[in-house]
């Protein structure tokens, strides 16, 4: 857990309680604070199994998981190539589309480019290829003056995406089930303190959704999930366009390792299908393998 990516308070969280549940299901359990000397502590610990609670860069975008397959130790969550292409946002939408399922118009551009004019139709979306948790994202509105100014701390190449207006859902896949839908509800953009600040949003689960949309949500959330090649869990984002009915529906994004904090969409969604956070855990546990 922990880790040196922008999201490492999250994985913190995540690691601390997935640890406590861990030892209430009765497992040993270290804590390791992932640092320069991973490889080597985890070489002198030998455990039966790693728990990634990782997020963000080196944890989740199959820097971690390569190291661990040379290592031989097993670990939870996906691989190294479902973890670095669920990372990068444009191929995965490239495999998205590739396995027939719906995605927003997008394209990767130069910061400089993206900051000089606006290189697609107002509204769109401006954020990092390889980031997540709503690290750096610059909603421009339809009634933009110009194109937005970006902070020093995103990347040379950014992803500009045409802006889908709707509702914000969410569908986690555990092994081979879509467990339900959650609607997200918040008075503005879903950004990082709507994620993680208690009060930051509401959750609606199961979401109050049309049969045919809920249905086409948990279709869609597993058929990404086997596009990607993830395996134990992950958590595909939705934008839905009530106006558009079926045809609204767009996939954002697929995370590998979704958040497990007391705030967290996953294990609230596995809650709901009578799962306690320690079954979870759990269950991850006894997934861990290795690739290769």
């Amino acid at each position: 857990m922990g880790g040196p990516s922008a999201e490492r308070e999250v994985s913190l969280s995540t690691g601390q309680g997935c640890a406590a549940a861990l030892r209430g299901e009765g497992y040993e359990v270290i804590e390791v604070d992932a640092g320069p000397d991973l490889a080597q502590r985890l070489s002198e610990l030998r455990p039966d199994a790693v728990f990634n609670a990782l997020h963000g860069r080196w944890g989740e975008d199959g820097c971690v998981q390569g190291m661990l397959e040379w290592l031989r130790i097993p670990y939870t969550h996906s691989g190294v190539l479902a973890s670095a292409l669920a990372m990068d946002k444009q191929r995965s939408k490239s495999a998205y589309e590739s396995a027939g399922l719906p995605v927003a118009p997008s394209l990767i551009r130069p910061k400089a480019e993206v900051m000089a004019d606006h290189v697609m139709q107002p509204p769109y979306v401006v954020k990092p290829n390889n980031e997540g948790s709503s690290v750096g994202i610059y909603l421009v509105h339809e009634e933009a003056n110009g194109p937005p100014q970006l902070s020093e701390a995103m990347p040379e190449q950014v992803m500009v995406e045409a802006y889908v207006p709707g509702r914000e859902l969410t569908v986690t896949v555990l092994g081979d089930r879509a467990l339900t839908v959650t609607d997200i509800l918040t008075d503005g953009w879903y950004d990082y303190d709507a994620k993680y600040k208690p009060g930051g949003s509401r959750h609606v689960v199961p979401a109050d959704l049309p049969d045919e949309i809920f249905d086409l949500c948990l279709d869609y959330a597993l058929h990404a999930h086997r596009a990607l090649g993830c395996r134990g869990i992950s958590r595909t984002d939705i934008r839905w366009d009530e106006r558009r009915g079926a045809k609204g529906l767009f996939l954002l994004e697929t995370n590998t390792q979704p958040g497990m904090t007391p705030t967290s969409l996953t294990p609230e969604q596995a809650g709901a299908m009578g799962i306690t956070f320690g079954q979870l855990c759990r269950m991850l546990v006894e997934d861990a393998s290795c690739d290769r």
